[in-house]
């Protein structure tokens, strides 16, 4: 397996981009103790607990030498947990790209299976958006969401062999001390076998965000991916979750209620903090507005075929935050 491994590192490097970035490599003589892990987080205390999801928890910790670090402990009363684990770790082995999260090395025993993760001081995307006290501006929004694209894009089409995220969703985009995005969290991704662009698998990502092929038949593929990327950039323009009761309450999902409600006045379907009251609307800003919308409809469309991919993902942000940009 190692020699296989090894063999499929040499043959990405070849092509990597300038977002590739060198960081520490999974490998079992670096790996870090539970009691180091016990230490680091003062022995899990509620103090460094910084969030809880389906699969564990995560503690912020400082490690012997100093560093500040994420350490992601997987709940081991999960019968999947020991699965979900191997799978990031196989996943991460082979991903290196600036707005992934880095994985600074990894912790199994008997007693835990966790992360070691470079810290985000500025957490999840979900977090500002939800959040009273946090606000993104329209630009923010937008580079947010590029640099999410950005790392999706790396992981299908970056590699010999793509790999499927298949949990896409604001939770699960942390944000660094410069506001940089990184997409995190690998632990239902799928790396599809060569020459093959779909897998089945009865591993569900999170409710709205899925795809209606993966939800009905479990067909995984790189454009599940942009779907859930479709849906989560509707949520950051609107504010609106794809279970919101009123929406749902009226027998829509996210996508419909948008195409409905763009029909009248766009504005009234945006999130109303997107701009400040000292803030005056342009007509650049309805247009960048506009296209994200836009391209959002293009991600989600019914069927994976006819949905755009990745690559055109990003040419396309990366025009309207160019075109948004210009003074």
């Amino acid at each position: 397996m190692f020699l296989l491994v090894s063999i499929w590192i040499m043959k990405q490097k070849k092509g990597k981009s300038k977002d590739v970035e060198k960081v520490l490599e999974i490998k079992t003589h670096q790996l870090i103790s539970y009691h180091e892990i016990q230490r680091a987080t003062n022995n899990f205390d509620e103090s460094n607990l910084i969030g809880v999801g389906s699969s564990g928890s995560v503690y912020k910790g400082t490690l012997s030498g100093g560093s500040v670090v994420a350490i992601k402990v997987l709940d081991l009363e999960n019968e999947n947990v020991c699965r979900r684990f191997d799978t990031e770790c196989e996943v991460m082995r082979n991903v290196r790209h600036r707005n992934l999260v880095p994985v600074i090395t990894t912790c199994s025993s008997d007693y835990i299976r966790a992360f070691v993760l470079q810290f985000m001081s500025n957490g999840s995307l979900e977090n500002w958006l939800y959040k009273e006290d946090r606000h993104l501006n329209l630009h923010q929004r937008v580079t947010v969401m590029l640099d999410a694209a950005m790392a999706i894009e790396y992981l299908h089409h970056g590699h010999v062999t793509p790999i499927v995220h298949c949990d896409l969703k604001p939770a699960n985009i942390l944000l660094d001390e410069d506001m940089v995005a990184h997409v995190g969290d690998f632990g239902i991704s799928k790396i599809l076998a060569i020459s093959k662009s779909v897998a089945y698998t009865e591993t569900l990502g999170t409710l709205g965000y899925i795809a209606p092929e993966y939800g009905s038949e479990g067909i995984v593929s790189a454009s599940g991916d942009v779907y859930s990327y479709g849906i989560m950039l509707m949520e950051v323009l609107t504010k609106r979750r794809p279970t919101d009761e009123e929406i749902c309450n009226e027998n829509l999902d996210l996508r419909k209620w948008i195409t409905q409600s763009f029909l009248g006045t766009m504005m009234d379907v945006v999130d109303a903090k997107l701009f400040s009251e000292e803030e005056q609307i342009t007509s650049k800003s309805e247009i960048c507005i506009a296209s994200m919308i836009e391209l959002a409809l293009e991600c989600t469309k019914e069927t994976p075929d006819s949905r755009i991919t990745m690559k055109e993902v990003v040419k396309r942000l990366n025009k309207i935050k160019n075109t948004f940009s210009e003074t």
